[in-house]
């Protein structure tokens, strides 16, 4: 569908085929989905007023037409002036609420990214549950081992913790026992000057 219509951006055609519809393009020519969603349209608003034609409408109004042929088609053209923009607006409102022109695009951005795929598209089986799990146990699995590679790395992150505060136990004593050391060879040192006060008499 996307190939079967050529626009210009204001979603015009360049040239016009029966009853106002786009020409057939060359094969894999491809436009974007919102230019052809204005040229449809635009087709549809062409074949409404061709529709309502002042022919048909003066064929409702003849007295009127006869008696004031330039109001009639004055009043013509303002209903289809009011009725093309009452539906383009609507047709606006639908875009932006829909946000159609973001969808369009992305879905013209995955048409051309799976272009060149060479292996089958996915369809359903037919079977509710088996679809489900095609879909849901590839997501669950790919959960599971990103969940296992983060349990595997905090594991080695508490380890490494472990192994710090450990280390700093292990500095810790040997701290204490250097301490400890130096505090009894100063004892020590204090008892031998004792003695050794005591020994030549001098007052401590």
């Amino acid at each position: 569908m996307a190939a079967a219509r050529r626009v210009h951006a204001d979603g015009g055609c360049e040239e016009r085929g029966p009853e106002g519809s786009c020409p057939a393009v060359p094969p894999g020519a491809t436009i974007p989905r919102v230019k052809l969603l204005d040229t449809l349209v635009e087709t549809f608003l062409q074949k409404l007023v061709a529709a309502g034609s002042y022919q048909r409408f003066s064929d409702c109004y003849k007295r009127l037409c006869q008696l004031q042929p330039d109001v009639t088609q004055r009043i013509h053209d303002k209903f289809v002036a009011q009725l093309q923009a009452s539906v383009r607006e609507e047709i606006s409102e639908i875009k932006a609420e829909g946000n159609l022109e973001a969808v369009l695009d992305a879905l013209d951005r995955i048409v051309e990214e799976d272009k060149d795929r060479t292996e089958p598209a996915w369809r359903p089986s037919g079977i509710p549950e088996a679809d489900v799990r095609s879909v849901a146990v590839p997501y669950f699995l790919q959960q599971r081992d990103a969940l296992q590679r983060r349990v595997r790395r905090q594991e080695a992150e508490n380890r490494r913790l472990a192994e710090a505060v450990l280390a700093g136990r292990r500095q810790l004593e040997q701290l204490e026992q250097q301490a400890r050391a130096r505090q009894q060879a100063w004892q020590a040192l204090h008892r031998e000057q004792k003695e050794l006060l005591g020994v030549l008499g001098e007052p401590e």
